[in-house]
C-alpha cells in the first residue's frame, strides 16, 4: 500500500508463543505495527518446533508470524532483562501470555515501566483470566473448548461431540486481543495514559456463546449439537444433491417462499407443518427429507447457481485445496508470497482486513530466530560494540547465527 497504515509508527513487544498471542501481534503488524518478537536465546517459540513443516519451516509457526522482527535474549540474565526493559521503555505496546504475575517478576512490573513510558499499553492473555482459583493454571485451546460449552453443542448428537476443527479459542482471543490493544491505543490520548487489558481463553470461549449461553441464562434449556444443521433456524445446514452435498441458508420466511419455489415445491409453505419458522423448526428432520428428495434432482453447481441468484446464501463444502483455487478467494488477493531468508518463497494467507479499499500487505515473511536482533538494539540506541559484546557473552544471538529454519529443541 502507498499510504501509511492506521498504525504505522506503533512498536509493539511481543512477549507471547504459540497461537493466541502470535495472532494477536500479526494481525496488528497487518496495520502496520512494527512487531518485536522477543524469543529466547536458546529455542526462540515453541511453535518453531511444530508440525507440519515445509523442509525445515514450521508451517504452524509460519502461519501466523508473519511480518515481524525477531529478537532473541537470554531472559534469565540481568543483562538479557536490562534489554527487555530497554525495548519496553521505547514501545507502545507490550502483548504477553505468561500466567498472571510473571511479567512482573521477569523486570517488566507495568507500573514501573510507566514511570518513564507514561503511554505503555499493556495486552495480557492467559487461559484462565487474571483472578480466580484456576488464575494460575495453564490452559490450552482444547481444554477450554470442553470448559466452555462449545465441544457440547458440536458434533452429530449428545453422545458425539467434537472439538471445532481449527484451535477456534485461541483464534478469536487473538482477535479479541488485538481489539483490546487497538482500543486502549485508540483511548490512551483522551485518559493521558496508558491501561493495562486482558483476556483469557475462557473469557473469549465463554463470550462467543451467543444465543446457546443467552438460552442458558434466560430459559434454562441445555444446548444439545445439531450436526451440520443451524441449531435454531430452519432449513439452514448442509443438503444432499444430485452429486454433491451443499451448505444452503433459508434466513427468512420470504427466502422461505422463494427456496420453495424455486426448487419445484411452490406448495411446501402451506404445508401447516411448515407455515411458520417454529413449525419448521419442530418439524426439521421430516423437512429436509422433503426437500431433498427435490435437491437430489439437479447436481449441486446448477443448484448453487439458481440459489444465490434469489438472492439465498449456498455454497459448496470445500477442502482446502479446493478453498485456494475458489474464484472469489483468488480475487479477493488472500494469498500474497514472500520470499523468506534463505531465499525460499511462502505463500501466506494474509490479513482479513482491507483499508481504504487496499487488503493489507503481508509486510514480510516470517522472521528466523535473531534476524532481527541487531536492527531492534541498533534501533533503541546499542552501539555496534555493545552488541558485539553481547553476542560473545551469550546475551543475544545476532542474524548471521540465527538459524534459519527448524530449531531443535535440546538447544
Amino acid at each position: 500500500m502507498s499510504e501509511p497504515l492506521p498504525l504505522h509508527g506503533i512498536r509493539v513487544m511481543d512477549l507471547t508463543r504459540a497461537l493466541s498471542g502470535p495472532f494477536c501481534t500479526t494481525l496488528l503488524g497487518d496495520l502496520g505495527a512494527d512487531i518485536v518478537k522477543i524469543e529466547s536465546v536458546k529455542s526462540g517459540d515453541s511453535a518453531r518446533i511444530w508440525p507440519p513443516f515445509e523442509d525445515d519451516h514450521s508451517l504452524y509457526f509460519e502461519a501466523v508470524n508473519r511480518g515481524k522482527k525477531s529478537i532473541a535474549i537470554d531472559f534469565y540474565s540481568d543483562e538479557g532483562r536490562a534489554i527487555l526493559q530497554d525495548i519496553a521503555r521505547k514501545s507502545d505496546v507490550i502483548v504477553e501470555n505468561f500466567r498472571p504475575g510473571v511479567l512482573a517478576k521477569t523486570g517488566l512490573d507495568p507500573v514501573a515501566l510507566r514511570k518513564d513510558n507514561p503511554d505503555l499499553v499493556v495486552q495480557s492473555i492467559s487461559g484462565f483470566g487474571q483472578s480466580g482459583p484456576m488464575s494460575q493454571y495453564a490452559g490450552l485451546d482444547q481444554v477450554i473448548q470442553a470448559m466452555s460449552g462449545i465441544m457440547s453443542v458440536t458434533g452429530s448428537d449428545p453422545d458425539n461431540t467434537y472439538r471445532v476443527g481449527l484451535p477456534i479459542i485461541d483464534i478469536v482471543t487473538g482477535i479479541f486481543s488485538a481489539l483490546g490493544v487497538t482500543a486502549a491505543l485508540a483511548g490512551r490520548a483522551q485518559m493521558s495514559t496508558g491501561l493495562d487489558v486482558a483476556t483469557s481463553l475462557l473469557e473469549s470461549a465463554v463470550a462467543i456463546s451467543v444465543f446457546h449461553g443467552q438460552s442458558t441464562l434466560s430459559n434454562h434449556t441445555v444446548p444439545v449439537p445439531h450436526g451440520n444443521d443451524h441449531p435454531v433456524i430452519v432449513p439452514y445446514g448442509v443438503f444432499a444433491t444430485k452429486d454433491v452435498p451443499i451448505v444452503i441458508a433459508v434466513g427468512s420466511d420470504k427466502h422461505w417462499s422463494t427456496f420453495c419455489k424455486l426448487i419445484g415445491l411452490p406448495n411446501l409453505p402451506d404445508d401447516p407443518r411448515y407455515v411458520e419458522s417454529g413449525d419448521r423448526f419442530a418439524n426439521r428432520d421430516v423437512l429436509k427429507t422433503d426437500l431433498e428428495a427435490a435437491l437430489v434432482q439437479k447436481p449441486a453447481a446448477q443448484w448453487m447457481h439458481a440459489i444465490r441468484e434469489a438472492g439465498i446464501p449456498a455454497g459448496p463444502i470445500y477442502t482446502y485445496d479446493q478453498v485456494f483455487q475458489d474464484e472469489q478467494v483468488n480475487a479477493l488477493e488472500m494469498v500474497q508470497t514472500v520470499r523468506r531468508q534463505d531465499g525460499s518463497t511462502l505463500p501466506l494467507v494474509r490479513g482479513p482486513l482491507s483499508v481504504n479499499g487496499q487488503p493489507t500487505p503481508v509486510q514480510s515473511a516470517p522472521p528466523t530466530l535473531g534476524s532481527g536482533t541487531k536492527e531492534v538494539l541498533e534501533s533503541i540506541g546499542y552501539t555496534v560494540d555493545q552488541i558485539r559484546n553481547l553476542a560473545n557473552n551469550g546475551v543475544i544471538r545476532l542474524p548471521d547465527e540465527a538459524e534459519t529454519g527448524r530449531v531443535d529443541a535440546r538447544s
